[in-house]
C-alpha cells in the first residue's frame, strides 16, 4: 500500500531542450516522438505554424515551439524532433532542439514559477519549475500552448 502512495508522487515527464534551457510536459500528453521530416507550410497560418505532416495518411498541424515561446529563431538540425502531442483533443506536433528523456520526479521539487521566470512566456503555460540536483526544469502545461481560438483556427486550416 504504501508503494502505491510513494508512486502517486511521482511524476513524469518527457523532456526536451530549447535555446539551451530544459523543458518538460506531462508524458500523457505525449503521442509519439518523431524525427524532422518534411514539413509543408500552410498558407495564411500564423508564424509560429511551420505547417503540416503526413503522419501515416493523417495530416499533422506543426507549430515551432521556439517561435511559439518567442524565442531566438535557430536552424534545424538532425537533433531537432517533432514531438507529437494532444491539446483538448487537437493533434499536432511541436518541433523542439532536441529531446532528452523521459524524468520521473518527486511532486514536491515542483514550485510555482515566479513572475518574472515567464517574461517572454504567458505565465498561464508554465506549471511548475522542477529543482532538481544539477539544473532546473521548466515544466510546460501543453493545454495551455493554444486558446481555444488558436485551436478553432488551426483545426479549421486543415
Amino acid at each position: 500500500m504504501e508503494s502505491n502512495a510513494i508512486a502517486a508522487d511521482m511524476l513524469q515527464f518527457v523532456t526536451f531542450n530549447l535555446a539551451g534551457q530544459k523543458y518538460a510536459i506531462d508524458i500523457l500528453k505525449v503521442q509519439e516522438i518523431n524525427n524532422l521530416r518534411d514539413i509543408t507550410p500552410i498558407p495564411n497560418s500564423p508564424s509560429y505554424m511551420e505547417g503540416a505532416i503526413n503522419l501515416r495518411g493523417k495530416v499533422i498541424p506543426v507549430l515551432n515551439l521556439r517561435r511559439r515561446l518567442h524565442l531566438q529563431n535557430q536552424e534545424l538540425t538532425n537533433l531537432s524532433k517533432i514531438i507529437i502531442i494532444d491539446i483538448k483533443g487537437l493533434i499536432l506536433g511541436m518541433i523542439v532542439d532536441s529531446v532528452s528523456d523521459v524524468l520521473r520526479i518527486p511532486a514536491d521539487v515542483v514550485e510555482h514559477a515566479p513572475p518574472v521566470a515567464s517574461s517572454s512566456i504567458r505565465s498561464e503555460l508554465i506549471r511548475g519549475i522542477a529543482k532538481l540536483t544539477d539544473m532546473l526544469v521548466i515544466i510546460l502545461d501543453i493545454d495551455e500552448l493554444l486558446d481555444s481560438n488558436e485551436i478553432s483556427s488551426v483545426g479549421a486550416k486543415l
